[in-house]
């Protein structure tokens, strides 16, 4: 088997990018970061893991931005802090697909697991020491379970064969 990789610069026809304009931002930042809370008390989240999921921003401006929401202002979060909280939600709805409630998904988050990509650590912790790609990670692993992709560790058969060299040919 052989698979031909052609290197293009250009986007493919259709291709949908971020927007990271400020007008942009601000109009998905208080909705983000309102659910965010949401989330953050449903997962029982202390401060210091909700400053970590969000990126480390400082205590004072998480809370800044929480009492500007609160007092009906505007908010304009960092583009790399919406890409978290998108990737928080999308593991949100993913787990709630495959398990029956919130606190059987708040126990799986916590609960230390040995599957890949955990390595005996518990997804929340992998999300917060792993930084955007322990997220991703995570995000990943969540949507493959959800969609049936996902083998427990024994079960090697439906894996396919690795590459070997020179089955991928670069034009």
């Amino acid at each position: 088997m052989s698979v031909r990789v052609a290197i293009d610069n250009e986007l493919p026809a259709g291709a949908v990018m971020p927007d990271p304009s400020p007008e942009h931002r601000t109009r998905l930042s208080g909705p983000a970061l309102r659910t965010f809370g949401n989330l953050a008390r449903l997962w029982n989240l202390s401060e210091a893991e909700r400053l970590a999921l969000l990126g480390y921003p400082a205590r004072s401006t998480l809370h800044k931005w929480n009492g500007d929401l609160k007092g009906g202002r505007h908010i304009t979060l960092p583009f790399d802090m919406l890409m978290r909280l998108s990737a928080l939600f999308g593991i949100y709805k993913g787990l709630r697909i495959v398990l029956n409630s919130d606190p059987e998904v708040t126990e799986w988050l916590r609960q230390p697991s040995t599957v890949l990509p955990f390595a005996g650590q518990s997804p929340l912790d992998l999300m917060i020491e792993g930084g955007f790609e322990g997220l991703l990670l995570v995000r990943r692993y969540v949507d493959a379970w959800r969609g049936g992709a996902w083998l427990s560790p024994a079960d090697r058969s439906g894996v396919p064969t690795a590459f070997q060299p020179g089955d991928i040919v670069f034009e």
